[in-house]
C-alpha cells in the first residue's frame, strides 16, 4: 500500500491512461468526488464491478476512507490487478483542504421524478438493473442500459448533453457507479434515483410495467 501525497497523486491521475477509483461508500461519493473518477463502493460488489471493467493490467489510482486501505488493495491484489500505483494520503479530505475542484452527483427522490416525467421534454430514465430485474418491473419509458455493458463509452452513444439523465438500478449503488461512468464521458445532467426500484415501487403515480416476453 502506498499512500501518495498530493502533488504525487495530482501528477499520477493527470495520466489519460490511469483510472482513479473511488471506494469510498456511494452515498459519500454522491455528495462530492473528484472530477473524472469512477465510483466502486467497498461496500458492494466491488471485486465483480472491478474486474467488469477493467483487465489487471489496468493503471490504477485509489480514493479510500481511512481506514479501508487494506481491504481495497487485497481485494485488488487477488484479482491480479499490478498497477495499482497507490492511494491519496488522507483520503478525499486531502483533496477538499488542498482546494481542489470537486464535482457531485444530484439525487432526487422518486416523488421529485414522478412529477419530471410530465414537464421535462428532455428528460430520459436509464435503468441499469440486470435484464431479469428490468423484466421484472421497470418504469415503463425506462431505457434499458445494463451497468455491465458500460465499459464500452460507445454505450452512452445515444445519450446527448441536452438531455435530463435519470439513472436508477435496484437500491442505488450500480446507479452511481452508472453515473459516475457518464460523468467520465462528458455527460453532466445526471439525476441518481435515491433508494433505486426499491423505492420506486412506493410511488404510485410512476408506471411500472413488465417485459412478458423476457419473463417466459
Amino acid at each position: 500500500m502506498k499512500a501518495l501525497d498530493i502533488q504525487d497523486f495530482k501528477a499520477l491521475i493527470a495520466d489519460e491512461t490511469v483510472v482513479l477509483i473511488d471506494t469510498r461508500p456511494a452515498e459519500m461519493f454522491s455528495e462530492q468526488f473528484i472530477p473524472g473518477s469512477i465510483s466502486i463502493g467497498l461496500e458492494g460488489r466491488f471485486s465483480e464491478w472491478s474486474i467488469a471493467f477493467f483487465p489487471p493490467d489496468q493503471k490504477i489510482i485509489l480514493i479510500i476512507y481511512p481506514g479501508d486501505e487494506a481491504v481495497a488493495y487485497e481485494s485488488l491484489q487477488k484479482l491480479g490487478f499490478n498497477n495499482v500505483f497507490g492511494h491519496l494520503n488522507g483520503g478525499f479530505d486531502t483533496w477538499v483542504s488542498a482546494g481542489e475542484s470537486i464535482d457531485l452527483l444530484i439525487n432526487i427522490e422518486p416523488d421529485e421524478l414522478a412529477m419530471d416525467i410530465p414537464f421535462d421534454d428532455n428528460l430520459i430514465i436509464i435503468d441499469v438493473r440486470k435484464e431479469v430485474e428490468f423484466n421484472e418491473g421497470h418504469i415503463d419509458i425506462a431505457q434499458h442500459m445494463p451497468l455491465v455493458e458500460m465499459s464500452d463509452p460507445g454505450t452512452f452513444a445515444t445519450l446527448e448533453e441536452h438531455m435530463n439523465v435519470y439513472v436508477y438500478s435496484q437500491h442505488g449503488y450500480r446507479s452511481v457507479i452508472a453515473a459516475s461512468l457518464m460523468k467520465r464521458q462528458g455527460l453532466h445532467n445526471i439525476r441518481n434515483v435515491a433508494g433505486g426500484m426499491e423505492d420506486i415501487l412506493k410511488e404510485k403515480r410512476i408506471q411500472i410495467t413488465q417485459e412478458k416476453s423476457g419473463l417466459n
